[in-house]
């Protein structure tokens, strides 16, 4: 009994003297200046947080870029010729360091080696795969089941509107995202081809909010249509046509790069195999006749020394009807399709075969140098939005504006790269829009209307 009593007046002084360095505790806080305190506090919650939130990440390499298909440059069949023609002592797209990388970007979740051993979004990761590819192969098979006319109504109004030149875009985003840049690509085209006839290839702008964008255009008297396409209709009896119904039952992997990107790309060559005639990319300024080309392409870069080119491009392309190249471009889709790398199944896709079938009787074509359809690199894009900085900017924005005048046909402007560049007033694309533009007064409130009092 007395060792018990004797342990309970220990434990009272115990937690008396404890409560008493509680409140010194308090005490000297309390002294403390406000700041220091705060100071105290966010070391406390800075600790906590790394405590809780610490993700173990093993090294990486510090630099990852994706591996372009490569090709051998070699000379085309009437290259040489062309090359000569329109080359001169500045050329604008000489080389390319790096292809624009236009792709997803998915990071795996690492997790710590000491939490588990099985990845715990294994089954989420397959359940969003599957939902994905079911949601593609249903647009798909949709764009199929509605454009039954297709071949009808492009037949009929090319027929009856007794096309000069055909032309042929293509149209993969929304009818709301169809913007002044693509207008004015139009605008061009009809400048300086105003009896031709244009097939814009689109689900999203074969629609009454589509006809309403092209209203300007029919009241002018120009001859455009929209179409939603007919990939059964246009792949018959090609090779890609297997690939396609395989891509529909969900036995093809459309990988990383956007399905749709890579379907334009196949949709461009499948339109000129069936009907001929010429295909632009949506950000393409036309500046004058394309009329005397014929089996057409140009390249996007090419050796200063050698004169060969590197690089073909496929935003530009001229073909007949059934031409035998364009039966490789298609075979060569569906044979090497790749969804993971950028340009695989298009620019690198025409340089590949181009390499392979040069000499070669029956694929006659002409490549021409990058001064007539890319004067400006990817990289370099910005250079034609900016106005003049000083005198010696000027003379050089002056020189380049009238070297493009004299040997291109068009200017690319490289989509994504130049999608947020505003115009400004006096540099190489104002003048270029100037010398290009129908609705040139028009009062809309667009950033590529441009008047012809500036």
């Amino acid at each position: 009994m007395y060792q018990i009593t004797e342990l309970y007046h220990y434990y009272l002084y115990l937690l008396q003297h404890l409560q008493s360095i509680k409140r010194s505790v308090f005490a000297f806080l309390l002294c403390l200046p406000t700041s220091l305190l705060a100071l105290l506090l966010l070391i406390l919650l800075a600790y906590n947080g790394v405590s809780v939130f610490y993700i173990y990440l093993p090294s990486i390499p510090a630099k990852i870029s994706p591996v372009p298909a490569s090709f051998l440059p070699e000379k085309v069949a009437g290259g040489e010729k062309s090359l000569q023609k329109l080359t001169s002592s500045v050329l604008y797209a000489v080389k390319e360091e790096n292809p624009p990388v236009i792709m997803q970007t998915h990071l795996t979740l690492l997790q710590r080696e000491n939490f588990s051993s099985v990845p715990i979004n294994t089954s989420l990761d397959f359940k969003r795969q599957r939902v994905q590819k079911r949601r593609t192969k249903f647009k798909i098979l949709r764009l199929g089941a509605k454009s039954r006319r297709f071949s009808v109504k492009v037949k009929k109004f090319i027929d009856n509107s007794s096309c000069k030149l055909k032309f042929f875009m293509t149209w993969i985003s929304s009818v709301e995202s169809f913007g002044d840049r693509e207008l004015f690509g139009i605008e061009s085209l009809f400048k300086s081809h105003p009896d031709a006839c244009l097939v814009m290839v689109s689900d999203s702008l074969d629609s009454r909010k589509g006809i309403l964008i092209f209203k300007p255009f029919l009241d002018k008297g120009f001859k455009v249509i929209t179409v939603k396409p007919d990939f059964d209709y246009l792949l018959k009896n090609t090779q890609a046509d297997a690939w396609f119904k395989k891509l529909k039952t969900g036995n093809v992997d459309p990988g990383l790069i956007s399905l749709g990107q890579n379907l334009s790309n196949l949709l461009r060559l499948s339109l000129l195999y069936k009907f001929g005639g010429i295909y632009l990319d949506t950000d393409v300024i036309v500046l004058r006749s394309l009329s005397e080309l014929r089996n057409t392409i140009g390249a996007q870069t090419m050796d200063s020394e050698t004169r060969n080119w590197t690089r073909l491009n496929n935003a530009v392309l001229i073909f007949d009807k059934n031409h035998p190249l364009l039966v490789k471009f298609i075979q060569e889709f569906a044979l090497t399709f790749d969804g993971n790398k950028w340009g695989h199944n298009g620019p690198y896709l025409v340089s590949r075969v181009v390499s392979r079938v040069s000499g070669r009787p029956g694929f006659n074509i002409t490549v021409l140098p990058p001064s007539a359809f890319y004067p400006v690199d990817w990289s370099r894009i910005r250079s034609f939005f900016q106005g003049p900085r000083n005198e010696k900017h000027s003379k050089w924005l002056h020189n380049k504006l009238e070297l493009i005048r004299s040997q291109s046909f068009t200017v690319h402007l490289w989509n994504r790269q130049s999608k947020c560049l505003q115009v400004e007033e006096k540099s190489i694309l104002h003048h270029i829009m100037l010398d290009c533009c129908i609705f040139c007064n028009s009062s809309l409130p667009k950033k590529f209307v441009v008047s012809k009092n500036t």
